[in-house]
């Protein structure tokens, strides 16, 4: 329960970014990036009596009802919750602070603080297993009928959406907008990898019990062991490998330096761990 309840808030906390990059520099400056968001922002350009929130609530609900008949109802709860909310944190935004204005006259920089802020949010929200729903769910549906890989569909939707925003408001802005669509893909995917790294250690010894039982008793880990001997001065020494989060190397690294200071450590960063007790971590 504590887990799901940790999930939910790390998604509400990534939607809230999100909404806050997309209503404080990219929808004030026209800059429809992509996604049902940029969709909405065209409409709301030619109907301007409909916002942004409310469209966003209205085109991700008619989504998701298409993708429960042609998908099936394999959505999960997070990704419904995650595009509703960001809908609705959007609308909230727009209500409170209405004619918000861009915070400068610089459309590069209001691109870049923009897709830095929106991206954070959203690679929280990815990292969680949920989705903001939108174009994800176009890019499947086009996946499923017409055998489109669904990165090609994803960039296939979203270029369509910056041309669009070109025709509406010009190819200067279109352009900005499709560099926008660029850079969420390449922020995510740095930001995704580098939330899911963990530490890979080797911990050369000859008191391994001492390691051993703080790796599975206060970090609550798994270690392997393996026996080994020094190429120089021949002694019996034993190699423990372990893979945990950096906060735990930094605890693992004090306990060793002060019981086994004269153990030999390496670590190095993986970003790709699968087995017990990283299925979810």
């Amino acid at each position: 329960m504590n887990k799901k309840l940790k999930e939910y808030l790390i998604i509400t906390l990534g939607f809230i970014i999100v909404a806050l990059g997309l209503t404080v520099f990219l929808i004030p400056s026209n800059l429809a990036v992509g996604g049902v968001t940029g969709l909405s922002l065209i409409i709301h350009t030619h109907f301007n009596f409909l916002s942004v929130g409310f469209l966003l609530i209205l085109i991700n609900s008619i989504l998701f009802i298409i993708a429960f008949f042609t998908l099936g109802p394999a959505f999960g709860a997070k990704s419904i919750y995650a595009s509703l909310g960001l809908s609705g944190a959007i609308w909230f935004i727009q209500r409170l602070f209405p004619g918000m204005k861009p915070l400068t006259d610089d459309l590069f920089i209001n691109l870049v603080f923009g897709m830095l802020v929106s991206s954070t949010g959203m690679s929280l929200v990815l990292y969680q297993n949920a989705s903001t729903g939108g174009t994800d769910i176009l890019a499947k549906i086009l996946n499923k009928f017409l055998h489109v890989p669904i990165g090609r569909s994803l960039l296939f939707v979203d270029f369509f959406i910056t041309i669009l925003a070109g025709l509406t408001f010009g190819p200067r802005l279109g352009l900005y907008a499709l560099l926008g669509v660029i850079m969420n893909g390449m922020i995510i995917d740095n930001m995704i990898a580098g939330l899911g790294t963990k530490i890979n250690v080797h911990i050369v010894c000859t008191h391994p019990e001492i390691i051993r039982d703080f790796i599975t008793r206060n970090l609550l880990r798994g270690a392997t062991l393996y026996k080994a001997e020094g190429a120089y001065t021949k002694e019996a020494k034993t190699v423990i490998v372990a893979v945990m989060s950096k906060r735990e190397f930094i605890r693992l690294k004090k306990h060793v330096e002060l019981n086994e200071p004269s153990a030999f450590v390496t670590a190095n960063v993986v970003h790709t761990v699968m087995g017990q007790g990283f299925l979810t971590n």
